[in-house]
């Protein structure tokens, strides 16, 4: 049984590969604060070029996760502060943004929106 080919329009394939470069970048952002920048960047520039297309849910996903992870992240390093960095408990802030990246990556490579 033969698969079904999906053809994307050259708009489609550029917007596919630039949400593709923010799922690494945010995750590349775990690691060096630059992926971060960078990834923010993308997103803030390509949404608007993104909208009626199934990557604007991609891009919106990528922005919300990102900044419900840095008030995650802020907001766990009280609790680790006071174990004295002991406890380091802003890792779970880190799981729960990759786990986010990964689920919308692989909706992504399957042509679906997340969300």
């Amino acid at each position: 049984m033969d698969d079904p080919v999906t053809v994307y329009s050259a708009e489609q394939q550029s917007l596919r590969k630039y949400a593709m470069l923010g799922y690494a970048m945010h995750l590349f952002g775990l690691v060096s604060i630059i992926g971060f920048v960078i990834a923010l960047i993308i997103v803030w520039i390509k949404r608007e070029d993104a909208v009626g297309t199934v990557y604007h849910s991609h891009f919106a996903w990528q922005n919300r996760s990102f900044w419900w992870f840095l008030l995650w992240f802020v907001l766990l390093m009280i609790p680790t502060a006071l174990t004295l960095f002991v406890v380091p408990f802003y890792v779970l802030a880190m799981i729960w943004f990759a786990y986010r990246m990964i689920k919308g990556w692989i909706r992504l490579n399957e042509g679906r929106e997340v969300g």
